[in-house]
């Protein structure tokens, strides 16, 4: 069953939900399905529709649990453009290019990854400070008035589609135990400061069977790895079309494998502190960057550059592309 707001999330194995915080439905030996509602105690994991709006709820949960839902933030226009934009980028092989688009090199059961995917037309530009979201994130990623804005608010780091068919699934990985100063949760003086917060947007519905985002709730505040032999904290999270899922690195995460006939769909921007760097080394084009607004722009390349008198702005880039054998995913075909 489903409430109005839509909050629909299945464990894998039985959790025992806070009654303050909704109902959980048994659905089968060792499964709990979870439609959260509103209670006497309060909304939980609930989130305004407004879309320029970040609540006290959203906040609240997103420090308890390290991910929140905004449900159906994104017209199911928007959603059939970016959908269509992505079909109409043409079948690639591991590292090949189309224009600035490129196939990530990774093991089959991952899917297909392609990256730079703001590249891949009008619709995916506008995800970059889309405002059903962009308050959120500025939010979580935090230090929106000190050194860490430095070069604007925010940095986009990593951005990809990803296409998974029967078969597919990531394994669980992450945790807050890890401590990586990139993917950190961490809350300190009034602020949030997070290392990446995940914009997580399915251009399909997730539901059972279809190979939804797995997470265990609060352990982006572990201190210490899950124990293998523990698996009642995994929550599979389902997601319509529209609903966008917001969830900090640290936190523990993963996709459960997809039995569904048919292909999962889901884009992923990946934000960060404005003295980021892209995690693979790629570069925005020339002609994104022109075609961007000064907002967006400062996202997508917030650093700039001093150069002495001597040296010209080719020179910069020139410096910039050197690939090295190090880096073999920039060593790559090139489709016309």
């Amino acid at each position: 069953m489903r409430s109005a707001r839509g909050r629909f999330f299945s464990r894998t194995t039985s959790w025992r939900m806070p009654t303050s915080c909704g109902f959980g439905r048994r659905t089968g030996r060792g499964n709990c399905s979870f439609t959260w509602t509103r209670s006497n105690a309060g909304d939980c994991c609930a989130v305004s529709k407004e879309k320029d709006m970040v609540t006290d709820s959203d906040i609240y949960n997103f420090d308890l649990n390290g991910f929140v839902v905004l449900k159906g933030v994104l017209s199911l226009d928007e959603v059939t453009d970016l959908e269509r934009q992505l079909d109409a980028i043409p079948p690639l092989k591991p590292g090949e290019w189309f224009g600035h688009v490129h196939r990530q090199d990774m093991p089959e059961e991952r899917g297909v990854a392609l990256q730079q995917i703001y590249e891949g037309g009008p619709a995916f530009e506008r995800l970059i400070d889309h405002p059903a979201y962009i308050e959120h994130v500025k939010r979580f990623v935090g230090n929106q008035d000190d050194f860490d804005a430095l070069h604007g608010p925010l940095y986009i780091d990593e951005c990809f589609s990803l296409t998974r068919g029967p078969g597919g699934f990531i394994g669980m990985h992450s945790g807050g135990h890890q401590r990586t100063k990139r993917t950190q949760f961490r809350y300190h003086n009034g602020q949030f400061s997070c290392g990446q917060i995940n914009v997580f947007i399915p251009l399909t519905d997730i539901g059972p069977g279809d190979g939804g985002t797995l997470v265990v709730p609060g352990s982006h505040k572990s201190n210490f790895p899950v124990p293998k032999n523990i698996t009642e904290t995994t929550v599979e999270v389902h997601l319509n079309r529209g609903d966008v899922l917001l969830f900090v690195d640290a936190l523990r995460h993963g996709s459960a494998t997809r039995t569904n006939p048919g292909l999962r769909k889901v884009v992923i921007y990946r934000f960060g502190p404005s003295w980021g760097n892209s995690r693979f080394g790629y570069l925005p084009s020339k002609a994104l960057l022109q075609r961007l607004t000064p907002a967006q722009r400062q996202i997508v390349q917030p650093q700039t550059y001093r150069l002495p008198p001597h040296l010209k702005a080719e020179d910069l880039m020139e410096a910039l592309q050197l690939t090295s054998p190090a880096q073999p995913w920039l060593v790559v075909k090139v489709r016309a």
